[in-house]
C-alpha cells in the first residue's frame, strides 16, 4: 500500500428534498488499500457509494475518484473503475465466454486483449469445461467469484464492492476475500461495503457510518481499542445502537 490518495472527499452531501442521506462526510483512501465502507440499513453508504462512482450527482461537498472530479469528469471515473453489485451484476441467460467478453467491451479493452484476458481468467477460475454454459446454471459462488473477475478484468485502479459476499457460504466467502486480497496486492484499490463484521476484520480501515454521518474510521484493531471491544461486531453494535433513522 502507498501513500497515493485515489479517493478524496470534502464534506460530500446529498439530500432527498428535506432529507439528508449523507451528510458532509470526509475522508481519504490509499492505492492498494481494502477500505471498509460499513454502516447499517438506512445509514447512506450506499448513497455514498452512488456518488463515488459517478451515477448520483452530490448536493454538496466535494470529491475526487481516481484524480477525477465526481461533478464533471463522471465518464472519465468509470473507466477507471470496477464495480460488483450485490444483486448479481452479469447476465444469467448468456455464457460465462460471452459475458467475459461484453462486459471487457464494455470496459474498452481490444479484441486481441479480451481473448487473451477472458482465456487467461476462464484457466484462473477453472472454468475450462463451463465456459460455454450460461452463467445462470452456476452456484451463486462462483457466480460472484466471476463477476469479480470480470469487474477488475481491466485493472481499474479501484474496485466498489457493494455486499459482494452476501448469501454465499463461510468457505465461499473466504475464498472471495483471498481474490480481493490478491487484487489488492496488484495495487487496485478495494472499497467494499458488507454485513459480514468478521470481513471488516480483513480491511486495512474500516469506516462507520450512523445517520448519514461517519461516526468512525480507523483500522480495525485501532477501533476495538478505542472502544474496548473484542471484536468489529461489538464495535459496530455500540455505534449503530445510537441511530435515530432506518429504512
Amino acid at each position: 500500500m502507498t501513500n497515493e490518495i485515489v479517493i478524496k472527499t470534502d464534506k460530500l452531501t446529498k439530500k432527498f428534498g428535506d432529507f439528508t442521506a449523507v451528510n458532509e462526510i470526509s475522508f481519504e483512501v490509499n492505492k492498494g488499500e481494502i477500505f471498509g465502507f460499513l454502516g447499517a440499513n438506512g445509514a447512506g453508504k450506499t448513497t455514498a457509494m452512488k456518488m463515488l462512482i459517478g451515477i448520483s450527482k452530490p448536493s454538496s461537498g466535494s470529491a475526487e475518484v481516481a484524480g477525477f472530479d465526481v461533478y464533471k469528469q463522471t465518464e472519465q471515473i468509470k473507466k477507471n473503475i470496477g464495480y460488483m453489485s450485490q444483486r448479481f451484476s452479469l447476465y444469467e441467460d448468456l455464457t460465462i465466454k460471452e459475458n467475459i467478453q461484453l462486459f471487457a467491451g464494455i470496459y474498452g479493452l481490444t479484441d486481441k486483449e479480451i481473448e487473451s484476458k477472458g482465456e487467461a481468467l476462464i484457466t484462473k477460475l477453472n472454468l475450462q469445461n463451463e465456459s460455454n454454459k450460461v452463467v445462470g446454471q452456476l452456484p451463486l459462488g462462483w457466480k460472484q467469484k466471476l463477476a469479480f473477475s470480470i469487474a477488475i478484468l481491466h485493472r481499474p485502479k479501484i474496485v466498489f464492492l457493494d455486499e459482494p459476499t452476501g448469501g454465499v457460504d463461510p468457505v465461499t466467502r473466504r475464498q472471495f476475500w483471498d481474490m480481493i486480497y490478491e487484487a489488492a496486492d496488484g495495487g487496485i484499490t478495494v472499497f467494499v461495503t458488507t454485513h459480514y463484521m468478521d470481513e471488516a476484520e480483513y480491511c486495512s480501515r474500516v469506516s462507520i457510518m450512523v445517520d448519514g454521518v461517519i461516526t468512525a474510521l480507523d483500522s480495525p484493531a485501532n477501533l476495538k481499542k478505542q472502544y474496548v471491544a473484542g471484536s468489529m461486531e461489538e464495535v459496530f453494535i455500540m455505534l449503530a445502537r445510537k441511530a435515530k433513522r432506518g429504512e
